[in-house]
Formats: C-alpha cells, sequence, structure tokens
C-alpha cells in the first residue's frame, strides 16, 4: 500500500473541508451540502461576497483602527461575527448598518465588539459582566440600576472603551477613509481581515509596521 498516496490524499480532503468551511461557514446548519449543493451555494454566494464585502472595525472615530473583525471575533452578545448577518444582495443605505445575531432567541439587533482580557470580556462600570445586561436596549444592567454597559477598560491606543465604536463599511466607503482593503475573496465573515497583520490590535500593528516611529519622527 501506498502510504504517501494516502497522506496526500488525505491532506488534499483536509484542504477541501477548510476550503468549504471558510466559504460556507455556519449556512449549511451542520450538515454538509452535498456536492450539487455545494456548487449552487457558490454560483449565489461568491459573486455577491465579491461585490457587497463588508468591512468591520472598531476604533475611535478618526482614530486608528483599534481591532479588525474577523470571523470568531466575539460581540457584546457572546456570539461570534460569523453568527450574525453578514451576505447582503442589496446593502442598506441606512447608516449605521446593522448586522444582526442569527443564533434562535439572542435578541441582538446590531454587531457590536466588546474587548476581552485573556478569554474574559471586560466589566462594566458597575463591575457586572456583559451577560449581565441586555443584549439590545441600551444594554440595560439586569443585577443593579446602572443605566447602560460603559466599560472604563482603556484600549492600546489610550482611550477607554465607551469612547469606541464598531463600524460597518462598504469597500468604497472605507477606501474613503484612506484604510487598506485587501483582495476580494469568497470567504464568509472576513469583517476586516485583509492581510496578516489584520490580527494584531491597531496600535500593534501600526508598530510593528514602523509607522509609528515614522509618525513620532514626524511631530517631533
Amino acid at each position: 500500500m501506498d502510504l504517501t498516496f494516502l497522506d496526500r490524499s488525505a491532506l488534499k480532503m483536509v484542504d477541501e473541508y477548510c476550503e468549504y468551511r471558510r466559504i460556507v461557514g455556519d449556512d449549511d446548519g451542520g450538515i454538509l451540502f452535498t456536492p450539487e449543493q455545494y456548487e449552487e451555494y457558490k454560483r449565489k454566494m461568491v459573486p455577491q461576497r465579491m461585490k457587497n464585502r463588508l468591512y468591520v472595525s472598531c476604533g475611535v472615530p478618526g482614530g486608528i483602527d483599534c481591532v479588525l473583525i474577523g470571523p470568531e471575533t466575539r460581540c457584546f452578545c457572546s456570539h461570534g461575527y460569523k453568527q450574525h448577518k453578514t451576505d447582503f444582495e442589496i446593502i442598506p443605505s441606512e447608516r449605521p448598518l446593522l448586522l444582526p445575531c442569527r443564533v434562535p432567541g439572542c435578541l441582538c439587533s446590531a454587531y457590536e465588539y466588546l474587548p476581552h482580557i485573556q478569554a474574559v470580556p471586560v466589566r462594566c462600570r458597575c463591575k457586572h459582566l456583559p451577560q449581565d445586561h441586555t443584549e439590545g436596549g441600551g444594554h440595560l444592567c439586569k443585577k443593579c440600576d446602572c443605566s447602560g454597559f460603559k466599560s472604563p477598560y482603556r484600549c492600546g491606543c489610550g482611550q477607554p472603551t465607551f469612547n469606541h465604536q464598531t463600524l460597518v463599511e462598504t469597500k468604497s466607503e472605507r477606501e474613503a477613509r484612506g484604510r487598506p482593503v485587501g483582495e476580494d475573496v469568497p470567504y464568509a465573515a472576513m469583517g476586516g481581515l485583509t492581510e496578516f497583520t489584520s490580527l494584531f490590535d491597531g496600535y500593534t500593528a501600526l508598530e510593528a509596521s514602523g509607522l509609528l516611529d515614522k509618525s513620532e519622527d514626524d511631530s517631533q
């Protein structure tokens, strides 16, 4: 038996599955599409994504993109970005663009990034966690008379969490802000990821690229 052939065959199957998952995401409901269903899905969704991709980031308005949102990045409601509505046949003209959660029973009406310290989400000024607040309706606290979730935690940019906003924008809107858009891709829920440095926090990415040092030199 040719074990080399088996290894190559197994690796090819793994690559194909990874590609399938990146394209389909959770849209198959946990049951793999048949080859025919998969081809039909790609025929419909790939051109739509190449045309109508949405870019999602979080930062202080007018400042850097502190965080670029990816498929697994958690929302205030605790669900990942990929579990929200991210595909549109026609992008709504209203702003801000609202991306509601698709998890049954979740009342989240719009994706909203919330920082974590390691794996733990930041707390509100009332000391309670996000899950102690309502998913919608101003994130009112369920355990005290707090008027809404507001975290004093400071981002690497130096600004507190409550000064940050989650921004959902089209390719043309992002280009108008002078931000990178990368290449058009067919994958689901890519959010703001365009290159490897997208995985870094904004402050760290600037530092790694040398842009931070350059801006400091220019200010002297």
